[in-house]
């Protein structure tokens, strides 16, 4: 019963991730991309976790942390970036 739950909340996981690739690639401004970035790190953390607990394996919990990590430093390098148009300031030197 519990691995039916799984397999159908993976479905609907799947059809989630096919929904923000989309928002991803078409999405009207660049701000919108950003975010429909940091949701498809959500969700395929999400999709891992539960890959894990369907598969009844604890191995998975670090690459749910190097996604998560990831997405996080992807989500701000991009803020930045549209925010000043450079990632990392250089201080330069007269």
């Amino acid at each position: 019963m519990i691995d039916n739950l799984l397999v159908g909340s993976l479905i609907l996981l799947v059809l989630s991730i096919f929904a923000t690739v989309f928002r991803l690639v078409k999405g009207p401004s660049a701000p919108d991309r950003i975010q429909a970035l940091d949701c498809l790190g959500i969700n395929l953390i999400a999709g891992v976790a539960i890959f894990s607990v369907l598969l009844r394996n604890t191995g998975f919990f670090e690459v749910i942390l190097l996604i998560g990590i990831l997405s996080f430093i992807g989500t701000i390098a991009f803020a930045r970036y549209i925010e000043r148009g450079v990632v990392i300031e250089r201080k330069q030197s007269d």
